[in-house]
C-alpha cells in the first residue's frame, strides 16, 4: 500500500515514514503545499497523511483542491490545532479522519488500518484522453478510433503518467519515482523496455501520439506531426 506523507516538519515526516515503512507501507514525502498538491493529483495513493499548516499552500486548500478533482483517496489530517471548529473545518473540507499532534505512531497506524477496512465506493470506469488516444485506467486498455489494445498494470501506470503530463518533458528520475516509487531500485534498462512496449502498443492502434526521447533528459508524450 502506498502512502503520501505531507508534513513540513522534516524530522517528524522522516520519523513517520520510517515507522510506516517498517510496517510494510511504501511512502512518498512532501514538505511544502505546492509539491504536495502535485503529488496528490497523481491519484496513485491509498492514503494521504496531510498536515494542516504548510508553507506555500495550506492543508485545507490542498484537500479542497483534490476533492474538487473527484480524487477520493482517504485523507488523515494531522495538526496541532485541536479546537472543535478546526476539526469541523477539516472534516467538512473532505478529510476522512483528524489526528491532533502530538500523537502516538500506534494510533496513526490504527487509523490507517481503520480507513483501509472501510468499504470502497464502486468506481466508474475512468477514461483519460490525449489527441485521438483514450486510456481506460481501470480496465487497462487503450483505444484509438476502432482499434484497442490491452496493457499491463505497469504499462497503464506509465501511460497514465504521460497523458496527465502530456507535452511536458518528464525526466527519467521523475518517471521512475512516480511509477516505481522513489525507494524502489529499478535497473537502468527497465524503463527503456517499458517505453519500447508502449510505443508498440501505440503503433498497434494507429495512435496519433508518440513518446519522444529527449536526449540525456527523459521523454515527452506529444502528438505526432
Amino acid at each position: 500500500m502506498r502512502i503520501l506523507v505531507i508534513e513540513d516538519n522534516k524530522d517528524l515526516c522522516d520519523s513517520m515514514c520510517f515507522q510506516l515503512q517498517n510496517e510494510g507501507y511504501t511512502t512518498d514525502t512532501c514538505y511544502t503545499g505546492e509539491h504536495a498538491l502535485y503529488y496528490a493529483m497523481q491519484q496513485s495513493y491509498d492514503v494521504i497523511i496531510l498536515d494542516r499548516m504548510l508553507p506555500v499552500m495550506d492543508g485545507l486548500s490542498i484537500l479542497k483542491a483534490i476533492r474538487q478533482k473527484n480524487i477520493n483517496v482517504p485523507v488523515i489530517m494531522v495538526t496541532a490545532m485541536d479546537g472543535i471548529h478546526n476539526r469541523i473545518d477539516g472534516l467538512d473540507s473532505g478529510a476522512d479522519d483528524y489526528l491532533v499532534k502530538p500523537f502516538a505512531i500506534e494510533e496513526l497506524l490504527a487509523r490507517i488500518r481503520a480507513l483501509v477496512r472501510r468499504p470502497q465506493k464502486i468506481e466508474q470506469t475512468e477514461v483519460i484522453t490525449f489527441s485521438n488516444l483514450s486510456l481506460d485506467v481501470k480496465q487497462q486498455y487503450i483505444k484509438a478510433g476502432d482499434k484497442t489494445c490491452s496493457l499491463s498494470k505497469r504499462e497503464t501506470e506509465l501511460l497514465e503518467y504521460f497523458i496527465r503530463n502530456s507535452n511536458q518533458i518528464l525526466t527519467r528520475e521523475m518517471i521512475l519515482a512516480h511509477v516505481w516509487g522513489p525507494d524502489n531500485f529499478v535497473e537502468e534498462g527497465n524503463l527503456d523496455n517499458y517505453i519500447h512496449f508502449l510505443r508498440r502498443r501505440l503503433k498497434s492502434v494507429l495512435s496519433s501520439v508518440q513518446i519522444k526521447t529527449i536526449h540525456s533528459v527523459g521523454y515527452r508524450l506529444e502528438e505526432s506531426i
